[in-house]
This record gives C-alpha cells, structure tokens and sequence, in this order.
C-alpha cells in the first residue's frame, strides 16, 4: 500500500497579535487618545471626540477594526485655524527646544516599535519584516535631519502657516509620521489627515506620542472632498504636501497653482525596467523578489518590464522561477502560536474592493489578447482554516497588455507583472516612457556606455543601472519627471528647503508652473 503525504498543519494567530490584543496596548499606551471602541481626532491640542465613526476592517483576514472618526468640513476648518494658532506660537520656539522635543518623540517611537508595527500588519497588511522596516526608516530618517537640522535651516525661517499632509496609506510612518516630524523641526505646525484606506490606530498612537512632547500636530479624519476646502485651500495652510493618485492630485495641484500656495505633489508613475543587451540573469533572478515587497503596493515599485526581444527566452528563464518562490498568505499565520512571524513577501491587498478591481483588469486583458506567463497558485498560499481571503490577489505576470487596458498605461498598485516586448532602443525608451514621467527607473545591460547614452532618454527622476531604485533616506534627493511630480523636491536638506522660507527671489528644485529646477543651487 503507497503511504500518503501528511496534510499540512492547520495554521493559527500568533499569540498576541489579534487585534483585541493591539487595541488595549493602545488604550495603556495612549489613553488619551483612544477611548473604548474608537480613535479620537487631534486638533486645538486636544483629543476630541466629534467625527461621524463608519466600520472597519482588516485586509489580512476581514476581522473588524478601528475606523477613522469622519469630520465634517467645517469642522477641520476649525483644527486649521487652532493649527495656526499653534504655528505662530511654535515658529518662534527656540530650534535647540524643537529639536529636544522631535528627539524625545523619536524615542517614544522606538520604544513602542513592535506595537507600531502590529497595527499596520493589521490595519494595511504589511508582513511583519516590512511594518517593522516602516517604522524603523521613520524614526531613523528623522534622526538624521535632528543631527543635521542647524546647517539646514541656517539663514531660513518657517512659513507662514501651517504644513498640511494627505498621504496615502501604503507607509504611515516612514513617509507620513517622516515627514510631519521634520516639517515641525524646521519650525511649523504640522497637519495630517488620516487616509481614508487603513492606518487610523497607527497614526494615532504615533501622533499621541508626539503631542506629549509638545509637537504642535494635529490629525483629523474624513473625505478627501468634504475637507478638501479645509485642508487645501484654506489660506491659513502654509503648504500642501501630498502623496497618492493623478487623479486626486492634478485637483490638488490646480488648487494651489490658483492660490500660489507652496506645494509637495507626488503622484504615481508607471516605473518601467528596461532589459537591453543584457547577460547577467542570475542577478535579475535574485533581485525579482524584492520587487514584490508589500505585493508592489509602493510608488516606487516596477510593474513594467520592456525586455529586448531576441533576449526574452533568457529573461523568461531567469523571471518564472524567482516569482514562482513568492511566499503569499495572512501575515500573522503560524503553525504554533508561539512561532516566529512568517517570513513573506506580501499578504492582502489594502481591501477586497482593490483587489476584486485588479483581478478584473487581469481578466479583461486577457480577454483582449495580453497572454498571461504566470499566475500565483492560491493553494500554495498561507491561509487560516476559513478566514476571508478576499482582499488576496496572487502574483500575475501578462505578455503585452492591450493599450485599451489600465494595465498597459497605469500603475497597477498590486502583484501584477506586464512585459513588453521591443526591437529597437527607440521602441525601448518609449515603452519606458509610456506614463509621461516617473519616480524611478532601471535600465539593464551590460555596457556601461549603453546605459550611460540611454539613461538621461528615460523620464524618471532615479534611474539604476541593473539595480532598483527607491525614495531613498537621508541625503538622497527624491523626485519625479514630467506628471509624476508637481511642486518642490524632497529628501535630503530638500524636504526642509520645501518647508522653510529661504532669501528673496529663491528657486526652489522641483517642478512648478513657472520653472523647472533638478538639481539645488549652491
């Protein structure tokens, strides 16, 4: 008789991560800021129990979460006015002072870190190893500009009102928490508005924490368009900084080119990977992986290769078997509860409504001809016995996505992989440029000369040689070409250069209505 294969043991939570778990290290952590079943908004430097409270909840597995306490417009109109009252107080603190105060702040942080990073497991789904590396880039980021502040903001001066933030919900920390700690560093006060999509209990907790130290921050809830005329237009703002859709962004971004309102826009690109005359694939092979980090839920990751021709049986042969080893599942899964977190490359999608949007682009260019080379086996994936796997899409890979498709023009923001197939280094850079402008881009090959002629042809503000490229930390200047970027550059002395007033007549890098600047004067 043929002895059958054991079945697989049934997978459980980890002990201590279920969200009951991270809600009442919140509620003795930061009592001030969440109260029984919800979050509170912080404006007028107090916590304040007002915002319309809709359900919540978790991508990873559907278990109800906290959700973001919705103000009404003029409501956040009242938290800007306190804002300002709060920077014009603020702007004159001492830079020794903000400085002690973002300090104590970044320690408060990295005391609460493996909290910080439980709730964006469970608010965004991000795998443990990355919402740990999400609030370690924040508070590690942050201290750099604490180290360097003096040189930075010597001969400027805060702006005249407060900084507002509307991020996406991809990186609370080390994009959004990032930025509102150097913003008030640099001497304003600062604003955020939760994302609508996740991240409310993070974001809370981390804006707790700063308000102790006497960070003038305020966070507040609700629709982009109901606050839009708050957070926006109102002319107690000082500047916008924004991060999310083209959409969404070219309406923020008229809204201030009317105002003359200083302005941070960064918006998604399709950032492409060019593979030309190229022998090295065991590296492409071990670099494959890391391109699916959170399920390519990044503005920064690729979702396009443009892959020479008469090379594409070799990038085929070094491609399938690196996106065959993906690891998928729920982020929390483990055999024993006391298990070591797993070790993934992505869990869910930010909600089965994205996700359900995704696999309905796939099969809709399927339908139109794209030729899929690769998709994910749900049977391999971690899961729980009968746990909600809606907002899961495993790995795809299409063969030349019809141009009437999303996927052939736009960043997918999922798992999905398009290759495009070229003859000829004209057809190379422009299938490379098909989004009219970039965050980030690679050109593969193995002539230096090659890449050195076809680079400065690619619009993306970052472009690797063989190796991807992202933001970046600490003196890396980050940007965007053509409509992937409206507004001052940031990273680097940049970001506090964006949210400081420097000399009469000063040009800021960045691209604006009335000039474009790459690179700062000296």
């Amino acid at each position: 008789m043929t002895p059958t294969a054991a079945a697989a043991p049934a997978l459980t939570v980890k002990s201590g991560t279920a969200w009951t778990d991270a809600w009442q290290r919140c509620l003795t952590a930061a009592p001030e800021a969440f109260r029984d079943d919800r979050v509170l908004n912080l404006w007028d430097a107090r916590w304040q129990p007002d915002g319309r409270v809709l359900s919540a909840i978790s991508p990873i597995d559907a278990t109800p979460i906290a959700s973001p306490p919705r103000l009404d417009g003029h409501t956040a109109h009242q938290a800007v006015r306190a804002s300002l009252d709060q920077h014009r107080a603020w702007r004159h603190v001492p830079l020794p002072e903000r400085r002690a105060r973002v300090a104590a702040t970044l320690d408060a942080l990295a005391e609460h870190r493996e909290l910080l990073a439980l709730l964006l497991v469970r608010e965004i789904g991000k795998p443990w190893r990355l919402a740990q590396a999400d609030v370690d880039r924040a508070v590690d980021g942050v201290r750099w500009y604490v180290d360097g502040i003096d040189a930075m903001t010597e001969g400027r001066a805060p702006l005249d009102g407060p900084v507002s933030n509307i991020a996406s919900w991809n990186y609370p920390m080390s994009v959004l928490v990032h930025a509102l700690l150097v913003q008030a560093l640099a001497g304003n006060a600062v604003i955020a508005k939760t994302p609508t999509d996740g991240g409310v209990a993070c974001l809370t907790l981390a804006c707790a924490l700063a308000a102790r130290e006497g960070v003038p921050v305020t966070l507040v809830s609700g629709s982009g368009g109901e606050l839009s005329q708050a957070l926006v237009r109102a002319p107690e703002i000082g500047c916008v900084s924004f991060v999310g859709g083209r959409d969404t962004g070219a309406a923020v971004a008229t809204a201030v080119a009317d105002l003359g309102k200083r302005h941070i826009l960064e918006q998604e690109g399709l950032n492409t990977w060019g593979v030309w005359n190229y022998t090295d694939w065991d590296t492409l092979t071990a670099v494959i992986p890391k391109l699916f980090d959170y399920g390519k839920q990044r503005c920064t990751a690729y979702p396009r290769f443009v892959v020479q021709r008469d090379r594409f049986d070799d990038f085929l042969a070094a491609y399938l078997p690196a996106v065959r080893s993906l690891r998928v599942g729920h982020p929390l899964a483990v055999e024993d509860p006391g298990d070591p977190y797993p070790a993934l490359d992505f869990g869910p999608l930010i909600n089965a409504a994205k996700a359900k949007e995704l696999r309905d682009q796939v099969a809709e260019a399927v339908d139109r001809g794209a030729v899929p080379l690769h998709r994910g086996d749900p049977a391999a994936a971690r899961f729980l016995p009968g746990q909600d796997t809606s907002a899961y899409v495993q790995p795809v890979t299409l063969l030349n996505p019809p141009p009437s498709s999303p996927l052939h023009h736009a960043e997918p923001f999922g798992p999905v992989d398009t290759i495009v197939l070229v003859d000829t280094e004209a057809e190379l850079l422009a299938a490379m440029n098909a989004s009219n402008g970039a965050l980030v881009a690679t050109l593969s090959t193995d002539d230096r000369a090659t890449y050195d002629r076809l680079a400065p042809q690619i619009r993306a503000f970052k472009v690797g040689h063989g190796v991807p490229r992202s933001r970046g930390d600490r003196d890396e200047l980050f940007g965007g070409h053509g409509a992937s970027w409206r507004g001052a550059f940031v990273g680097g002395e940049l970001l506090v250069r964006a949210v400081t007033q420097g000399p009469a007549g000063e040009r800021l890098p960045g691209n604006f209505p009335d000039h474009q600047l790459m690179a700062p004067v000296v």
